[in-house]
This record gives C-alpha cells, sequence and structure tokens, in this order.
C-alpha cells in the first residue's frame, strides 16, 4: 500500500505585486509530493522561486493559485510542525547560543525542565558542548549555522525546510555540517522529523544529500524535471557513477536558451518594469570572465569544453563554473549544450581581438543583454550633467529581490560597466557617472 504524501502542492501560483509596476510571477503552475523519509532537493538557479516556495510551504505565504495539502488537510495558516534554516544564521546578538536554542521552546511555553532538557540534547547532538556561553559575536560563521540548526530542530519538527542553509559557509564547514545533518537524519537522532526539504543552486550538494530532486526553471519557477537520485547513503563525490550522474542533471539545467529577450526595447529610467530588474547578476569579476573566454578558447580546447571536464582543469567545483558558464551565455559569448560549454562566433572574436576589440565586444555584449547596464547608460547619457544616484536603482533592484542580491547584481553591474568604460562611480556621493571626453 502506497504512503500517503506528507505534504502535496498542487497547481501553485505565486505573483508578487509592486507599486506602479507590473506583477512579476514567481511560480506558475507547481505541483509536487513531500514523502514520508525522503530529502527532497529543490534545485535551480537565482529566479527560480525556491525561496517563494518555501515560505508557502512553511505557511508564511499564500499562493495565489493553487493549494497545499498537509496530511490530506488544506493547510490554513502556519504550520507548527514546520521549521527553517535560512542561508543567514540571524542570531539575536544580546542572546547567549544557549538563550537563542531557548527561544522558541519559550514561545511555545514549554516547562522550564523540559526546556534546559530538550536544549542539552541538541548543544550535544550538534556538537555545541562548549559554546553555549558564548555570544554570536563570539562565534564563528560555521558555529552559527549549527546554533540555526539547533535552533529549528529543538521545536521537534515534522518537516525542516532548508533555504540554502550551507551556501554561505566556507567549503570544508559545509561539507562538516553537510556531513553531521546526513549522519543524524539516518540514525534517526530527530525522532520526530518525517522530511527535509532542501533548496539549492548546488547540483552536487543535492546530489550528495537528496533521496528526489525536483528541477527549477526560472522567470517564472516550474518543475522542469524529477530526479531519483539511486545512490545509497554516504555517497562518494568522487565515484565515477556519482560523477556521471552529476554531469547528467549538468546536462538539464543547461539543456535551455539565454535568459534575455527585453534587451532590443528601448529603455528610460521609467521604464522599470519587473523582468527587467528582477535578473540577478553573479558575484563574478570581468577577470574570471575574460579568463574564461580565453581558456575557452585556447588551442587544447578550441572552443568547446565538457563542465566536470573544464572544471577539474581550473580546479573548480561544477556549481561554481556554471554561473560562469551562464554569464557568457547571457552574453551570446559562449553556449550550454548538453553539460558542455562553447564559444560563440563573437567570443571567438573577443579571444582573437586586441585590447580595444575586446572592450567594444564587451560593451556591445553588456548594452544588449544586460537590461540594468543599459538602463543606467541611457539615463546617464540623457542627463545634461552626465550623472545619477545610485541609490535609485538599488532602492528598484531591493523591490524585485533581496537587499543581499541587490547589494551584488550592482556591485557586479559596476565591475563590469568599468571594464567596458561604459560608467564609473563616485563612493563619496553615491553616484553613477560618464568620464568627459576628450
Amino acid at each position: 500500500m502506497k504512503k500517503q504524501p506528507l505534504i502535496s502542492l498542487k497547481n501553485c501560483r505565486q505573483i508578487y505585486k509592486k507599486d506602479r509596476n507590473a506583477d512579476l510571477l514567481v511560480l506558475e503552475d507547481v505541483s509536487f509530493n513531500v514523502q514520508e523519509g525522503e530529502i527532497l532537493g529543490l534545485l535551480g538557479r537565482s529566479g527560480s522561486g525556491k525561496s517563494s516556495l518555501l515560505k508557502i510551504i512553511s505557511g508564511q505565504d499564500q499562493p495565489v493559485a493553487g493549494e497545499v495539502i498537509w496530511y490530506k488537510k488544506p493547510d490554513d495558516g502556519v504550520l507548527d510542525k514546520v521549521t527553517t534554516v535560512f542561508q543567514a544564521a540571524a542570531l539575536l546578538p544580546w542572546l547567549s547560543v544557549r538563550e537563542n536554542i531557548l527561544l522558541g521552546l519559550e514561545a511555545q511555553r514549554v516547562p522550564r525542565g523540559k526546556r534546559a532538557d530538550l536544549t542539552d540534547t541538541l548543544l550535544e547532538t550538534m556538537g555545541l558542548e562548549g559554546y553555549e556561553n558564548a555570544y554570536p559575536k563570539e562565534i564563528s560563521e560555521a558555529v552559527a549555522q549549527r546554533v540555526s540548526f539547533a535552533r529549528a530542530l529543538v521545536l521537534h519538527p515534522t518537516l525542516l525546510l532548508l533555504d540554502e542553509p550551507f551556501s554561505s559557509l566556507d567549503l570544508l564547514s559545509a561539507e562538516n555540517l553537510r556531513t553531521d545533518i546526513i549522519e543524524l537524519w539516518f540514525e534517526k537522532r530527530f525522532s520526530h522529523l518525517k522530511a527535509i526539504i532542501l533548496a539549492t543552486h548546488g547540483i552536487e550538494e543535492a546530489v550528495l544529500m537528496c533521496d528526489r530532486i525536483l528541477l527549477f526553471s526560472s522567470h517564472p519557477g516550474k518543475v522542469t524535471h524529477e530526479i531519483a537520485v539511486p545512490f545509497p547513503h554516504p555517497r562518494n563525490r568522487n565515484d565515477e557513477n556519482f560523477r556521471r550522474f552529476v554531469d547528467q542533471v549538468y546536462s538539464l539545467m543547461t539543456r535551455r536558451a539565454p535568459i534575455v529577450s527585453e534587451a532590443e526595447q528601448v529603455l528610460t529610467l521609467e521604464d522599470n518594469n519587473l523582468p527587467l530588474f528582477s535578473i540577478v547578476l553573479p558575484n563574478l569579476s570581468i577577470e574570471m570572465l575574460v579568463g574564461l573566454i580565453e581558456v575557452l578558447g585556447s588551442s587544447s580546447l578550441a572552443g568547446r569544453a565538457d563542465l566536470p571536464d573544464l572544471a577539474q582543469r581550473l580546479q573548480m567545483t561544477l556549481d561554481d563554473l556554471l554561473p560562469l558558464g551562464e554569464s557568457l551565455q547571457l552574453l551570446e559569448l559562449a553556449q550550454l549544450e548538453d553539460g558542455d560549454l562553447l564559444l560563440t562566433d563573437e567570443g571567438q572574436k573577443f579571444v582573437e581581438g586586441d585590447g580595444d576589440a575586446r572592450r567594444d565586444i564587451m560593451r556591445t555584449a553588456f548594452l544588449h543583454h544586460i537590461p540594468l547596464l543599459k538602463v543606467i547608460r541611457s539615463t546617464l547619457d540623457e542627463r545634461h550633467n552626465h550623472t545619477v544616484d545610485a541609490s535609485y536603482f538599488r532602492k528598484i533592484l531591493e523591490e524585485n529581490m533581496s537587499s543581499s542580491y541587490a547589494h551584488q547584481t550592482l556591485t557586479t553591474a559596476l565591475d563590469w560597466a568599468r571594464y567596458a568604460e561604459l560608467f564609473d562611480y563616485d563612493e563619496e556621493a553615491d553616484r553613477f557617472y560618464l568620464e568627459d571626453e576628450e
């Protein structure tokens, strides 16, 4: 007899409304079940709606269409048996580690003696003994994230939601914490926990941790593939079959068209409709983009490389390499095709060009394919003093993405713009400006 799902989503749709702007469709027709005893992965790049979906599952947000069924009963509010661990630990700085963990138990009015016992158990389980009296400023980011897990798990959740909780940690700390969580899960140390949902952009992380993966497209978020992971735990990322499986998932993720379609519009400062300002630029320097183009154009690769082989060659993880490839695809300087990255004709011209020719090629690519850069530049051209407040664009971005993504996007945009001599930035005045031309 087939088990009933722990929770089901049926045709969920989510739209965010902004003042004076068109609605932003974040999720469209998302349906899936979460089974007891599984770790389910939601795998997608920025803009695929993973965080929005977790808010719907937790009951923090309601979808504009569709429904969430919890144990065959419609969810009509916040689920008291669902807890979430986020990317940032967000501990209360005036409370000790122990007090941060106790906080949720106090809110639930758990008796004092039981609160102490539960907290002691989680301190031991999460490897936090010795840190109980420390304050957040006194501990590392890795330890703080362990406290976040303890704070969530001490509430005895039935469902644990993980919103990219390892992405802000260094590689070793992330690996240690991932390994500990998997071991504790399979040892059944969390007796009340029935399922885990992990939202991540890391393909290897999803394959390492999850029993099943839902692959999401972006803008709007949709489920494009459901993938069962066939390997038992513990998993070896260096195993040949594991590497081959990861490569297959990469092929699925890269089997899609470039992102931008709005770039040919005539854009002005007033045209801040959401699609143009909801594209998150990755934290990638122009040197990394140029370096990857040069590697692809080398005689040994002749313009085409398999992503896993390229990652090994560059001593990068696949998850770090993919945003580089996606950025070159966005600029139409390279193309992702079934797990390979190949230079386009324009990318090949870049390899063969001198400094001025390369700058011209990159400038054209930025203006055609990065709407934010085109709007900033066209605004500067129109202004008599050729300056504009950076805060204006920062505010628009923050209306359409998190403040951290907005900061990252604007920082990346400025770095790319300086290389292409599109505009510069006065940090003291917080203004973009054009250099005077002789």
